[in-house]
């Protein structure tokens, strides 16, 4: 799975959380979760008040926005404008997976693969 910056925002800083109990899931089996640094960007504010978010990204393998060509073909095939969702569907795309997300009509317009986080 890779993560959309929603469940960031709702989560990250409640150890409690869904999204803390995923992540400890996927450490139990061995799985991967992503991110993307476009993505952190959108959530990161105050790292002095963001300790959990913090402790939460060393769990996760985190994409930079290395593939503008892909990401901008993507954004005029949907008739979108968000470079942050895209580069999600396009890092998902090719990792096989499906996004995370709090935003489910984005990535339907993104033809994106996704599970809603509620």
């Amino acid at each position: 799975m890779i993560l959309d910056a929603g469940p960031l925002i709702a989560d990250a800083e409640r150890v409690n959380s869904r999204l803390w109990s995923l992540i400890k899931r996927a450490a139990e089996r061995g799985d991967e979760i992503h991110t993307t640094h476009p993505v952190l960007a959108q959530v990161w504010r105050d790292p002095q008040r963001q300790a959990n978010l913090a402790r939460a990204a060393k769990h996760f393998e985190i994409h930079a926005l290395d593939d503008a060509v892909s990401v901008g073909r993507r954004l005029a095939s949907s008739g979108t404008a968000d470079v942050v969702d895209a580069h999600l569907a396009v890092i998902a795309e090719s990792l096989g997976t499906f996004i995370l997300t709090t935003d489910p009509d984005d990535m339907t317009l993104l033809d994106a693969r996704f599970e809603r986080y509620a």
